[in-house]
Order: structure tokens, then sequence, then C-alpha cells
């Protein structure tokens, strides 16, 4: 179970440090672009590019991420109702639900739509466009196994695999 969870927490690290390197880069890109359109009066199409691109990348690793911390937006007004076992079920049919959504969609979809566009380039940057989609499989791939320790913490874990201080935190309304 520790290695699994030094898996989950090395994860962790590595996506959230992608994500604010990410932030950050629009920020400058950002700033850049307004920068050069307003105060030179030449707006740059590379930076806008660029700046659409690195969005994409960070919500689709954030999206990984979230679904890693099971902190992704949930109804649970009628499952909270249930009984400790059939929340536990009901949790690991829907861990099970975004691993074949995530299999089928994002990593194999994914693969199959950079494969078709590597001979295609991005307007203004010039690159492949394969490699701007590469982020499809690699979400896909973050959240399967994302999804998998998921699926193990809520068999061995925790009764229902939501940590105790998130459901009294959303009680109390923090």
């Amino acid at each position: 179970m520790k290695p699994l969870h030094s898996l989950r927490k090395g994860m962790d690290f590595v996506l959230s440090f992608l994500c604010s390197l990410l932030f950050a880069a629009m920020v400058l890109i950002g700033t850049y672009q307004i920068v050069t359109r307003f105060i030179f009066r030449s707006p740059s199409t590379v930076s806008e590019e660029l700046l659409t691109y690195c969005f994409t990348w960070m919500a689709l690793l954030a999206a990984a991420y979230v679904f890693g911390k099971r902190d992704h937006m949930r109804m649970s007004f009628l499952a909270d109702r249930l009984p400790g076992a059939v929340q536990k079920i009901l949790c690991i049919v829907s861990e099970v639900l975004i691993l074949l959504l995530a299999g089928t969609v994002m990593i194999y979809g994914g693969f199959s739509i950079v494969r078709l566009t590597m001979t295609q380039s991005t307007a203004s940057l010039g690159i492949p466009m394969g490699i701007v989609y590469t982020i499809l499989p690699i979400s896909g791939i973050l959240t399967s196994l994302y999804s998998v320790l998921n699926i193990v913490d809520l068999l061995f874990g925790s009764a229902n695999g939501i940590s105790e201080q998130k459901t009294e935190d959303f009680r109390k309304g923090v």
C-alpha cells in the first residue's frame, strides 16, 4: 500500500508543478501579447496560439490531477444518504466508469487523433498538430492511473474513499 501512496504523491507533485509552470507561462505569454498589441501596435499571432495550447495542456493535466485527488464536482445529495457499504460500491462503480471513459475516449481516441494529425502543422508555430494533441492520451493515462489508485484506496482504505475531513468541511460550508 505504501508504494501506491508514494506513486500518488509523486504524480501529485509532478502534475501540480507542471500546472503551475504552465500557468506561469500563460501569464508571461499573455503579458507579452498585451504589450505587443497595445504598446507596440504589432500583435503577435505566435503568442496567441501558444497561449491557447498552454491553456489546453494545463486544463487537461489539472483535470487528471483533480480526479486523482477526488476533488472533482460531484452531486452527492443522494449518495450521502446511502449506507456506507452502498456508498463504497457506488464510488467503485463511478471510478470504473471513469476508467472506461478515460481508456476509450482519451487514450484510444487520443492516440488515434495524434496519428491522424501528425502530418498537419499549426498555423503560427509550425509544429505538428499531433504534438499538441499528445496531451489527450497523456491525460487519459494519468486519469486511468489515478482511477486505479482510487479503486485500490476504496477497496483497502477508508470506508467510502472520501476523507472524513472533506465531508465535514462540506457539511459546514467551508
